[in-house]
């Protein structure tokens, strides 16, 4: 039976430096790209970006208008929260009061 033997720095490196020639042959000999393959591909391209923009856009707009409508029924809800608020009374209207209840307390007994 053949024994195993390691392969050499050199052989390694010859190794890789056929590899490397094999793989640069390889890419010379393959065709270049048709100019319309290559023009159809960067308007499908320009196409699906001009789609995202246009969405995105929507969505952002769609969030501005959904943002302003929660404002507005906030500004409301402040709004109708203020009109149920009593005004402030006076000094002399809290006097008045009080002995209104006080006179009505006295009346009961």
């Amino acid at each position: 039976m053949a024994s195993y033997k390691d392969p050499s720095f050199t052989d390694r490196t010859n190794a890789a430096r056929e590899a490397r020639e094999r793989a640069l042959k390889l890419l010379a000999a393959k065709a270049a790209p048709d100019p319309e393959v290559v023009a159809a591909r960067a308007a499908a391209l320009a196409a699906r970006e001009a789609a995202a923009a246009a969405k995105a856009a929507e969505r952002r707009e769609a969030l501005a208008r959904a943002k302003a409508e929660k404002l507005a029924a906030r500004e409301a809800d402040a709004a109708k929260a203020a009109a149920k608020v009593k005004p402030a009374l006076t000094p002399e209207q809290q006097k008045a009061l009080r002995d209104a209840r006080y006179a009505a307390r006295k009346n009961r007994k």
